[in-house]
C-alpha cells in the first residue's frame, strides 16, 4: 500500500509500484541515499523534541509507498511541521523488522509512529502493548478496535468509491465500443456478456470489495458484463500482474482493472497493442497512480488515494495533543479519494458522467454496494454479514437500509461477498 517530489514518471520507470510487500532495492538504488537521510534524520531527531516516525514498506521507486510519502509531505508543509520533525524508515519489511524500526523510532523521540502495509500490523500492535503513551497507526489494518489499546490505531480510506466511479469510465468505454462496432466475437463469452478481467493480489475482502466496487460501476452502465478474477499472490510483482493480464486479454477481456501495486499490468496492454498480438486492444483501469506514462494509448485512468488527508489529521491530533479516532477512514467526501487523469482513449461525455456520479456518492443519492444492483445465487441479498467482530467471523449484519455499509464499522474493507456475474480463477 510510495515517494520524493521529483519525477514520478521516472520511478516509475525504473521499478513501478509497490503496494503491502516488500521489495527491497539492491544497494546502487535510489534506496542507498534514502538509507543515508534516514540515518542523519534518525541523528538529528534524537538531539531535539518530539518526532513522528514513519515506517514504509517500500521506497520513492513504488507507487503505493510514493503516494504515502507523498500524502506526509504535503501534511507537514501544509501544517509547519519541519523536516526534522519526521524521521523515515524505508523499505521495512512484513516482519521482525518492523518491531524494531517502531522501538527505534519510540527511543528517538516519536511519540508518534505510523506504518502504511497490512502486514506490519501485528508488530505495531506489540510495540503499541510495550509503550502506551504512544501512538501507533497500522494503515490498512483491520483489528485496532478489536485489541482495547488506547493508543493503538487503523487508518484506511474509502477507495472503494473511487474504485466504482473507475469503473463507470471502464464502463462508458465498453459501450463506446459496442456502439461502435469494434468487439470481436472473442470478446463475449458463451452467455453473450462482454469479458472484463481483473488482475489482484489476494483474495482478501480489501481486494474483493475492490473489484467488486468495479465491476459495479461497469455494471452501471454495461448491464451484460461478466469479470474474470486472477490472483497473481504478491502485491508487488511486475512480471506476475503483467502475465496475468497478457492471460485475461488471451480469454478475450478487453478491459483490465486491477488492485496491485506495480505497472506491470497497463505495460503489458500496451505492448499488445503495438504488437497487435491478439487483434483488438484492452483498455486498462490501474491503481494507486495515473498509468498514462507507461499506457498513454489504452490507460483509462486509475482509482486513487489521497493520503494527504489522512496525515494531515493525524498530524494535527499528534500537534494539539488530542486522542486520535481509533480506525479513520474517508472517501469522496473527505476528499481522500479520487480518479486520476482521464486518459485519450476514454469515451467522450466521461467526465460530465464522472463528475455526476461522484455527486451521487457525495450527497448520499448513490450507494457503492446497493443490494438492488447485485444479486447473489441468483437473489437479491436481504443480508450480508460483515467480519468486523473480534473474533473474525461473518456475524455482523452490514446490509442496512438496502445497501452494504462498507467501512463504516471499522476503516478497512470488509465485503467480502462473491457476487454473480464475478467469477474467480484461484488456480
Amino acid at each position: 500500500m510510495k515517494k520524493l517530489f521529483k519525477s514520478l514518471t521516472a520511478a516509475l520507470m525504473a521499478v513501478s509500484l509497490v503496494g503491502c510487500s516488500s521489495n527491497k532495492p539492491a544497494d546502487n538504488t535510489p534506496a542507498t541515499a534514502a538509507a543515508t537521510a534516514e540515518a542523519e534524520a534518525t541523528a538529528e531527531a534524537a538531539a531535539s523534541g518530539e518526532k513522528i516516525g514513519i515506517i514504509l514498506v517500500g521506497d520513492e521507486n513504488e507507487g503505493y509507498t510514493y503516494a504515502h510519502m507523498l500524502g506526509i509531505k504535503n501534511a507537514a508543509a501544509k501544517l509547519g511541521i519541519a523536516e526534522s520533525d519526521i524521521i523515515w524508515k524505508y523499505s521495512i519489511g512484513e516482519d521482525q523488522k518492523c518491531y524494531d524500526a517502531a522501538v527505534d523510532l519510540v527511543e528517538n523521540g516519536a511519540t508518534l509512529v505510523i506504518s502504511n502495509s497490512y502486514g506490519h500490523q501485528s508488530y505495531m500492535m506489540q510495540a503499541a502493548q510495550e509503550y502506551p503513551d504512544v501512538t501507533f497507526v497500522a494503515d490498512t489494518g483491520d483489528n485496532a478496535w478489536t485489541t482495547g489499546l488506547d493508543n493503538f490505531k487503523n487508518a484506511f480510506t474509502s477507495v472503494y468509491e473511487s474504485r466504482y466511479v473507475s469503473g463507470v469510465v471502464a464502463g462508458l468505454k465498453l459501450a463506446e465500443l459496442n456502439e461502435k462496432g469494434e468487439l470481436k466475437e472473442e470478446n463475449f463469452n458463451e452467455e453473450g456478456n462482454v469479458k472484463i478481467g481483473y488482475v489482484g493480489a489476494f483474495p482478501y475482502a480489501e481486494v474483493v470489495s475492490g473489484y467488486t466496487a468495479f465491476y459495479l460501476g461497469i455494471k452501471s452502465v454495461v448491464e451484460n458484463v461478466t469479470m474474470y478474477v486472477e490472483y497473481t499472490n504478491s502485491w508487488f510483482d511486475l512480471t506476475a500482474e503483467a502475465t496475468v493480464a497478457d492471460d485475461l486479454m488471451s480469454q478475450g477481456c478487453v478491459i483490465i482493472g486491477q488492485h496491485a501495486d506495480s505497472t506491470g499490468a497497463p505495460s503489458q496492454l500496451q505492448k499488445n497493442m503495438e504488437d497487435n498480438k491478439y487483434g483488438f486492444t484492452a483498455y486498462s483501469v490501474g491503481y494507486n497512480v495515473s498509468m498514462l506514462d507507461v499506457a498513454p494509448d489504452v490507460a483509462l485512468t486509475s482509482a486513487s488515494n489521497v493520503w494527504e488527508v489522512f496525515y494531515e489529521y493525524a498530524f494535527n491530533c499528534w500537534k494539539n495533543g488530542e486522542n486520535m479516532k481509533t480506525d479513520w477512514t474517508g472517501g469522496y467526501n473527505e476528499g481522500a479519494v479520487e480518479i486520476t487523469a482521464l486518459g485519450s482513449a476514454v469515451a467522450e461525455g466521461t467526465e460530465e458522467r464522472v463528475n455526476e456520479v461522484i455527486a451521487q456518492i457525495k450527497s448520499g443519492e448513490l450507494h457503492v454496494f446497493d443490494a438492488s444492483t447485485f444479486t447473489i445465487g441468483g437473489e437479491t441479498p436481504t443480508s450480508i454479514m460483515g467480519d468486523i467482530d473480534a473474533d473474525f467471523t461473518d456475524d455482523t449484519e452490514c446490509l442496512i437500509d438496502g445497501y452494504f455499509h462498507e467501512s463504516e464499522f471499522r476503516s478497512a474493507p470488509y465485503f467480502a461477498a462473491r457476487i454473480d456475474g464475478i467469477v474467480e480463477e484461484t488456480e
